[in-house]
């Protein structure tokens, strides 16, 4: 009985003839409007090329990054073999969105087709979860190498580092699952417009005109489960991280072992500052255009910034990058040009007793 007031509501749709809906027992939606940033023709130009380069400078960063580490041998460690992986996800989160919106500006088109958004929808979830679940066990990484350094490599071997990564990828799978068998349940839409540039699943789920009770409560599970757990998981490893940090007796140690994680920590504090602001914008009553624009931040700028971050921040990244692009160019790296000065006795007594102070 609970279901008939959502019907009545629904009704009038159904009997519309609009051309994206077809009167069947429940209302069967053809295609979805997405939303544009600009109807002005003279803004949709500036729009392709702003979106374009945003999108090459990502694709382009992050293979960067692929080719750096795989080229490397000093890289071939856990901390860069998730890095990697990261790279990944943030090409394919990007690849979902950005492609589909420069080809709406260009054809002056903003539908979608119904098996298209739950696609883009499935990719969307698999990719940004990735993204989420790779920074928990990039945090767990950090936390190994910080507090138990002289285990490291025993307990993130080669097995493990990829146990960890199927993981991550069979987690993201099903979130993705979830939330795509979630909206293949809605019978009855309450319209086609989508206040977004891609098919947001929060965005189709407020369209649902039907019962929303079983919807609700796979979403909340979701968000305890994808959303609480890695954030707490993070805040967790970097906790006892500081902790064993704050143990070290010398400024020197204790600078080092920040460093290895301000990387990391950057993108985590970029990447969930970026998110909530998507989830406020979608729960308080803001303009469509204030919620697109939290969405690009989120989708575009934020794997964008990656690479830089990891690059700008990490010698040995920058290292391995120069040594590629030289490679790629045919011009040699620069390297420093140390004299030879004719060493006596006491400079050889001096450096032999400096050599075994730090093995000792």
């Amino acid at each position: 009985m609970a279901y008939d007031p959502f019907v009545k509501i629904c009704r009038p749709l159904i009997t519309r003839d609009i051309g994206y809906m077809e009167a069947q027992n429940h209302t069967r939606v053809s295609e979805f409007h997405l939303m544009g940033f600009s109807e002005d023709p003279e803004m949709q130009p500036l729009l392709v090329g702003l979106f374009l380069s945003m999108y090459l400078v990502t694709v382009l960063g992050n293979l960067l990054i692929l080719l750096a580490v795989t080229s490397d041998s000093h890289l071939h460690t856990p901390m860069y073999f998730f890095l990697c992986g990261l790279s990944l996800a943030d090409v394919g989160f990007t690849s979902t969105t950005v492609p589909k919106m420069v080809a709406d500006i260009l054809t002056h088109s903003a539908a979608i087709s119904y098996a298209g958004c739950l696609t883009q929808m499935f990719m969307y979830v698999l990719f940004g979860c990735m993204d989420d679940v790779l920074l928990l066990v990039m945090a767990y990484d950090r936390l190994v190498a910080v507090c138990h350094p002289l285990h490291y490599q025993v307990i993130m071997n080669p097995h493990r580092c990829g146990f960890l990564l199927l993981l991550s990828l069979m987690a993201s799978l099903l979130d993705s699952l979830l939330q795509t068998l979630v909206l293949l349940g809605v019978t009855c839409f309450s319209g086609v417009e989508i206040s977004n540039f891609f098919c947001d699943p929060s965005q189709l789920l407020n369209l649902n005109c039907s019962d929303t009770f079983s919807s609700d409560i796979v979403e909340y599970l979701v968000a305890i489960i994808y959303g609480f757990v890695p954030v707490s998981g993070i805040f967790y490893s970097y906790s006892k991280i500081v902790s064993s940090v704050l143990r070290v007796p010398s400024p020197g140690g204790r600078y080092k072992a920040f460093s290895t994680c301000g990387s990391h920590l950057t993108v985590v504090c970029l990447f969930y500052a970026t998110g909530i602001g998507v989830c406020i914008s979608s729960t308080l009553s803001l303009s469509a255009w204030k919620r697109a624009v939290a969405s690009l931040v989120y989708t575009v700028v934020t794997p964008m910034l990656n690479p830089f971050i990891y690059s700008l921040r990490n010698r040995n990244m920058k290292r391995a990058m120069r040594r590629l692009l030289s490679n790629a160019v045919g011009v040699p790296v620069p390297c420093r040009i140390r004299l030879r000065v004719p060493k006596t006795k006491e400079h050889e007594y001096i450096s032999s007793k400096l050599l075994i102070g730090l093995f000792l």
